[in-house]
């Protein structure tokens, strides 16, 4: 009996195996393509555009920076990557990872450390950072539950919390073509990596 393919080719002509992916098969290119068609909230979300994991990370990283604005650029880094492995995995939301189990978040977790090793980062990030970034990733949803997503603000604030509006002053969801939010990821990442 053969084995099953366990492995993607990218745009880039890359070829990336899911079970054993390493750094020089990563390239930010074919992350920001994917990300960008890959949407959120299984794609029910108000708009002509759906509203992709690109655009997503975009708004965690710039919550991120207004949440901790003496954090390290690395760290501002691995905020744009939180959602990164998608661009190969897709989004799932979080009541399908429950139902999935933990094969899903292993697979996350070879996908992130091949991902942060590739621009730099620690293969693992520290404790207190992930929690920072997962707190901008839980505002971020927050906004994108009322905004797109169809929820009340009262369901909205009792599943993801009430906002601080100095926090999210001038910040709304946008959504546009994904080849704009490609473009978009593509450029921050560059100017991060720059200012490493």
């Amino acid at each position: 009996m053969s084995q099953k393919r366990a492995w993607q080719r990218m745009l880039s002509g890359r070829r990336l195996d899911l079970l054993d992916p390493t750094p020089v098969d990563i390239e930010v290119e074919d992350i920001a393509h994917g990300l960008a068609f890959v949407a959120r909230w299984n794609g029910q979300t108000k708009g002509d555009f759906a509203y992709s994991v690109a655009e997503h990370s975009l708004l965690v990283e710039t919550l991120f920076t207004r949440m901790q604005p003496s954090a390290s650029v690395k760290w501002r880094l691995a905020a744009l990557l939180h959602d990164a492995p998608e661009y190969v995995i897709g989004d799932m939301i979080s009541p399908v990872k429950a139902a999935v189990g933990s094969g899903y978040g292993e697979l996350d977790e070879r996908l992130t450390a091949a991902i942060h090793i590739r621009f730099g980062l620690p293969a693992t990030i520290p404790v207190a950072i992930k929690k920072q970034i997962k707190k901008a990733d839980k505002v971020s949803a927050r906004l994108e539950a009322e905004q797109i997503a169809g929820f009340s603000q009262s369901e909205a604030d009792q599943i993801f919390g009430k906002l601080d509006t100095n926090l999210t002053a001038g910040l709304s969801i946008r959504l546009r073509p994904p080849l704009d939010a490609r473009n978009e990821f593509t450029a921050r990442h560059l100017i991060l990596l720059e200012k490493m």
